[in-house]
């Protein structure tokens, strides 16, 4: 656990537990690891780190679990989640509305770090007004707020290299005590799902990695014959 003990009202977590993703249909997930994986491939990954992801917000402390989903739920989907559309709009929109749906404590977190663990998420709230997790690529994997404000993640620009940075100077600029989670890997290419194969090699996403491996090796091969 990190930053002092869990929030709680005679034991029981008062954090609801945000998780934001996307139905793995092979053309409209991962698609950045299309080379070397295929559309299919891809969607399978997306589908592994998801799965991971639930069990893992399963395990730990909440008083609720939400997914905040676009799209339809599927086999992947554990029971014990709340499930709420994405509305229509850019990301920092969708994450707005995220935590405009809940009155706080919230942490919100993506499916894009199936490495993630219980107690990475069981955070505290001593103290603290916003935890933030940053990611490698710039942005960042989680936010948590006590009072959830959807002011705080609008206009902030998405996916670029600079967006933890200015969502982390957005939560400092209006006075809030932040405390920072791990550096966390996010999967976008290739590269990403090795590295975090490697960190979590038990997972579902894992496995996914290893199995795919091969075939997408050998044309490589070949190639080098």
């Amino acid at each position: 656990m990190k930053g002092g003990a869990v929030a709680s009202t005679h034991g029981v977590s008062v954090t609801t537990l945000l998780v934001i993703a996307k139905q793995p249909v092979p053309g409209r997930v991962k698609t950045r690891l299309v080379p070397p994986y295929s559309f299919e491939q891809a969607a399978m990954l997306a589908e592994a780190a998801l799965a991971d992801t639930l069990r893992t917000v399963l395990a730990a402390p909440a008083c609720r679990r939400i997914l905040v989903l676009d799209g339809r739920p599927g086999s992947w989907l554990l029971d014990g989640f709340e499930i709420v559309p994405q509305v229509a709009g850019e990301l920092d929109e969708r994450l707005a509305a995220a935590f405009a749906a809940v009155p706080g404590p919230a942490l919100l977190i993506g499916m894009d770090t199936p490495q993630v663990t219980p107690d990475l998420l069981t955070v505290g709230w001593d103290g603290v007004d916003a935890w933030f997790g940053p990611a490698a690529d710039g942005g960042f994997w989680a936010l948590g707020l006590r009072e959830p404000d959807p002011d705080l993640l609008r206009g902030v620009p998405m996916s670029t290299p600079t967006t933890g940075a200015v969502q982390r100077e957005r939560l400092c600029a209006a006075g809030l005590r932040v405390s920072d989670l791990p550096l966390l890997q996010d999967v976008d290419t290739a590269a990403d799902a090795a590295t975090v194969a490697h960190l979590a090699p038990r997972t579902r996403f894992a496995a996914c990695v290893r199995d795919f491996t091969p075939a997408i090796a050998s044309p490589r091969r070949r190639f080098d014959r």
